[in-house]
């Protein structure tokens, strides 16, 4: 059964952040709030979660088996 809390996103963009990695994909966050005024709460390199520009980042739907492969890493 699909978990409907797991968003992801891909990064297309990070001007030079060193948090986040381009082509890599991070588990998304919901957030009303950050999405309101342009923002995406991530989940980083550090495991913790920031927000980013919305322009960084697509969000992507991923098949059950790749968000297993995701969270077993």
């Amino acid at each position: 059964m699909k978990n409907s809390e797991s968003i992801f996103a891909l990064c297309v963009k990070n001007d030079d952040c060193e948090d986040i990695e381009v082509r890599k994909i991070y588990k998304m966050i919901p957030d009303k709030r950050a999405s309101q005024e342009g923002y995406l709460r991530i989940v980083d390199e550090s495991g913790e979660d920031y927000l980013y520009p919305e322009s960084y980042f697509l969000i992507i739907d991923l098949p059950f088996q790749a968000q297993e492969l995701l969270f077993a890493a």
